[in-house]
């Protein structure tokens, strides 16, 4: 089978939740014996790192991208306003990106066209019109719910009011555009659930991201140690964290004294890395994310907004950590509270979960461990690899 897998972002080196979901598809095709040919998106925000691109994986992927200038234009922005379209996605129209992609289309064959996220779908008239491949959307979120969730917690007044007319055409966009592909992959089946809600007629499946087996990582576990990794230009993690450091971390640091955060991930707020917080080193971005987790204890997630399933909590379940999470950063994973994952979702939950994890040793490992069995079990990137070349195969035999 060959397969050209569309990125609105390099999906090597894997270094965020997004890159590492893409890079598990990719390598997970690859091992099943698929061809696979990757065109991504680059920007500004997102370069392609090419001293971190192994030669191997450019030639197994005959890795390819177009640049796309995703900066925000004014009179772009206030155009789309007025129209009412989305300009999260009219962001991503670009002739650079379509001439390289008709490029590929002309010379090469595919049987599936592999489309990460919606924001590169206004490119499916292109690919129907020079490939009779099945066109499959990858759904990372329902997109307008994250914009929905964050714009409900705005508390200033123009601000909310321009999040939410996002949220309302990313929506727009969504359901106009539901019938465009030959079938969509969500990573949760809630996600699938309100598609199918949503009026989709086309086949919908859930299949969540997968997670190689982690590397044994000699690093010391800090007792007392709590962390938190995830990129900060990704507008719900911000929120997360500035909730955290505002309202959740003065209650588990009166309650717990001894407990340490630690904060890691790419693009920190400038002014995190510069105060002086009691309990709190903000890290910022670490070279070896595995390390950076495995010498810590428990994961913290005080996720507010988003859709879709966090990737990093699943690395650090695969890596035997206990992970305290909101029922908003646990959806999507099939779990059971206070067994494999400890849901909160107030501050004052926070820090009793805290506690009892640092007073109660043999509990929080028990949570670590049991959170390992689970995505070993449901995560595995075989297995789904599996379940997607399945998906596949039934899309080419319509």
């Amino acid at each position: 089978m060959k397969v050209l897998q569309l990125c609105n972002k390099p999906p090597y080196p894997p270094v965020d939740g997004g890159t590492m979901a893409m890079n598990s598809i990719t390598q997970g095709l690859l091992d099943k014996g698929c061809q696979v040919k990757v065109l991504t998106v680059k920007t500004d925000k997102h370069p392609v790192r090419e001293d971190r691109i192994p030669a191997s994986y450019r030639q197994q992927t005959a890795f390819d991208s177009a640049y796309i200038d995703l900066g925000v234009k004014l009179f772009p922005a206030i155009g789309a306003l007025l129209t009412g379209e989305s300009y999260h996605v009219k962001r991503y129209i670009s002739d650079t990106f379509a001439r390289k992609l008709r490029g590929i289309l002309q010379e090469e064959q595919f049987d599936i066209i592999h489309v990460e996220s919606i924001f590169l779908t206004p490119y499916v008239p292109l690919i129907r019109r020079y490939s009779k491949a099945k066109v499959i959307l990858r759904a990372h979120n329902v997109e307008h719910l994250i914009w929905k969730r964050i714009a409900a917690s705005c508390r200033t007044p123009f601000r909310r009011w321009y999040l939410k007319h996002l949220s309302l055409t990313l929506r727009a966009y969504e359901l106009e555009h539901l019938a465009d592909y030959d079938g969509i992959v969500c990573i949760t089946r809630n996600d699938a659930d309100r598609f199918v809600a949503d009026g989709c007629r086309r086949p919908v499946v859930s299949i969540p991201f997968g997670v190689e087996p982690p590397a044994t990582v000699a690093a010391q576990e800090e007792p007392d140690s709590l962390f938190h990794i995830g990129a900060m230009d990704w507008m719900p993690n911000k929120e997360s964290i500035q909730w955290m450091l505002d309202e959740v971390w003065p209650v588990i640091h009166a309650q717990v004294p001894r407990a340490k955060l630690y904060l890691a991930g790419r693009k920190m707020p400038e002014a995190w890395m510069q105060a002086s917080i009691p309990g709190v080193t903000v890290v910022g971005e670490v070279a070896d994310a595995s390390e950076f987790i495995s010498g810590k204890k428990i994961n913290v997630v005080p996720l507010l907004s988003g859709s879709g399933i966090r990737v990093k909590i699943i690395e650090a379940m695969s890596m035997g950590k206990a992970v305290i999470t909101t029922t908003v950063g646990a959806q999507g994973i099939d779990y059971t509270d206070g067994v494999d994952i400890l849901i909160a979702d107030t501050p004052q939950q926070f820090a009793n979960q805290v506690q009892r994890c640092l007073d109660d040793d043999a509990f929080c490992r028990s949570v670590g461990q049991a959170a390992a069995a689970l995505i070993q079990r449901q995560y595995n990137v075989g297995m789904l690899a599996d379940q997607l070349i399945d998906f596949y195969n039934k899309r080419l035999q319509l």
